[in-house]
């Protein structure tokens, strides 16, 4: 499989009608018998949050996308996960699948305002990240935080895990598993950082990031385990989708 040679010098790529998406995710996940918990921001704008309970749960297990209004799959990839419907019983599951809804009105990594969401959870300057970190901070300790992201320059799928405690890791199971279905990121270094079989383990202490990814927010205070999957851009849409659909299939199962 070869990239398409579209994303030079930013995503180029296929958009996503977000209001849409996200009404089908409502309807489904509230089908499904979710429960929706909207996160307001600055009016009129809210984030869409769910949450599935269960009554003798296992895990406990965070999903979140939609950070960056240029990087499509993972909203898609959440909808397709809830249209499944086949989350384990034994987990109980809370679901943000769009943290920057004016970001993907405008097809732009920043929302509205020209921040970086993502860089925004150490010191809290955006709407969007305020809001969000006062939702989580009203939510339980979850067992395994997971992230769905793009990245329009990769040559293939990588990912991210923050593990300080050494917990059971799914990584090398994950790349595996997406092996099958989109290219892996090989090289030795990826975004700066070592990778290895397309893993990056970075430096987890946050005293030595300026600025914070959602991430590193969540391992800081809301769990020691955590993944950041990243499909790459310049592969067809629904390669991208199926990578993080079946990444995130590996953890639920555990």
């Amino acid at each position: 499989m070869q990239k398409l040679g579209k994303n030079l010098g930013g995503y180029h790529g296929e958009r996503i009608e977000i209001a849409s998406v996200l009404r089908d995710i409502r309807e489904r996940a509230t089908a499904f018998g979710w429960s929706p918990d909207a996160i307001p921001a600055a009016a009129p704008l809210e984030l869409p949050a769910f949450r599935l309970a269960r009554r003798q749960p296992r895990r406990r297990i965070y999903l979140s996308t939609g950070i960056h209004g240029d990087e499509p799959a993972g909203p898609l990839a959440v909808r397709a996960l809830v249209q499944e419907n086949t989350w384990p019983e034994d987990v109980d599951l809370w679901l943000c699948p769009c943290l920057n809804p004016t970001g993907f009105s405008a097809n732009r990594r920043e929302n509205a305002q020209g921040f970086d969401l993502n860089r925004q959870y150490l010191h809290l300057e955006a709407e969007e990240t305020r809001a969000h970190v006062d939702w989580l901070q009203r939510q339980p300790d979850f067992d395994v935080a997971i992230c769905l992201h793009e990245d329009w320059e990769s040559v293939g799928f990588y990912l991210y895990e923050l593990n300080p405690d050494n917990r059971p890791s799914h990584a090398e199971e994950m790349i595996r598993r997406v092996a099958t279905v989109c290219p892996i990121d090989l090289s030795p270094e990826i975004e700066g950082r070592p990778a290895s079989g397309g893993i990056v383990r970075p430096v987890t202490d946050p005293r030595l990031r300026p600025q914070w990814p959602e991430a590193f927010w969540l391992l800081s205070h809301k769990t020691r385990h955590s993944y950041t999957l990243e499909a790459p851009s310049d592969f067809p849409l629904e390669t991208r989708v199926n990578a993080l659909v079946t990444a995130v299939r590996v953890i639920l199962k555990g």
